[in-house]
Order: C-alpha cells, then structure tokens, then sequence
C-alpha cells in the first residue's frame, strides 16, 4: 500500500522551501546554488531536487505570491495613486517575494515569465477598472514602469536618497504619478 509524505519529509520540504525563498530574495536566482539552499535548510541537495526536479521549479513554487491587490472601485477616485503605490510599498515590505521575483527576473526566463503572469492576472485587471478598456494596457505598462522603478531603487539597488526617503512622501508624490498613469484617458 502506498504510503503518503511523512511529517519529516513534510518537515524537509518546508524547510528546503523557506531556505529557497530567504536565498533568492537576498541574493538572486543566479547567485543561488542548490547547495546553499540545502546547507542553509539543513538538508542534502539531492533532497532539494528530489522534493522540487530543479532551481527553476523550486523557485516557481517559493515565488508563487498574491498581490492582493486593492479593488479600486472602493476607493476615492483622487486616491488610485496613493492606494496603489502604498498597498505596493507593503507587499514589498512584508516578505510577499516580489524581491524574488524582481532580483531573479532580470537574469532567469521563468522568473521574467511569472512576473509577466502575476502581471497580467493580477495588476491589469485592477487598472483596467480605473479607466477606460482601449486604453488599459497603456496605463498598466505606465502604472507598473513606476512601481517597478521604485522597487528597483528602494529595495534591490538601495539608492540611498531613495532609501531615506519617508514612506509619507513616496505615497503622496509618487501616488501623483501613477494616479494620472492609471486614470489617463
């Protein structure tokens, strides 16, 4: 009769998992090696490949991530920038794997490719629902050019103006820009 996982190896595979995902997210897809994310999980690397066939699919599955993002049509129309630049600021923040993604999808097909996808499935609809239809890929390519450039300068390159500066003032001046971005007509 065939037996199921056993809680250590469920206990393994957590463990490989959370390794792979604090591994990407400081150091990047490429950089990462199967075998510090076996050292660092207390773990042999051939587990690593047994529990998840490779880097890339390990990395698909530690990346999956919901943006959570916020229904626009309950928010005042004057505050879609705000919104949307702080709920990003928190995603960023709070460990959600979007440094993952951001670090790795620059070198890494897969990781490009899930960025895309959590882009179109996630980002798009939102802004689509603040404007008009025709023009919804113009504003979410716009909107997301934003975003991405802050991530890029406050949380990969650390750029230390960008660094310093009050999450306050992102949110209003940043939020002025993609506010025209995500409403232009």
């Amino acid at each position: 009769m065939p037996r199921g996982p056993t809680a250590k190896s469920q206990r393994t595979k957590a463990a490989i998992a959370d390794a792979a995902r604090d591994l990407f997210a400081t150091q990047g897809f490429e950089r990462t090696t199967v075998r510090e994310i076996a050292a660092a999980a207390q773990s042999d690397p051939s587990l690593v490949i047994r529990y998840f066939g490779s880097k890339e699919d390990l990395f698909s599955s530690v990346a999956e991530l919901n943006l959570g993002m916020p229904d626009l049509r309950d928010v005042k129309p004057s505050r879609i920038g705000a919104t949307l630049v702080g709920h990003f600021l928190d995603q960023w923040e709070d460990g959600s794997g979007l440094p993952v993604l951001l670090r790795s999808a620059a070198s890494n097909d897969a990781a490009a490719a899930q960025l895309q996808r959590i882009f179109v499935e996630q980002v798009f609809p939102i802004i689509l629902s603040a404007g008009k239809r025709e023009n919804a890929a113009k504003r979410a390519g716009l909107v997301a050019s934003q975003l991405i450039g802050l991530a890029m300068t406050r949380y990969i390159l650390k750029l230390p103006p960008v660094v310093a500066m009050e999450r306050e003032l992102i949110v209003q001046e940043l939020g002025k820009t993609v506010q025209r971005y995500a409403t232009l007509s």
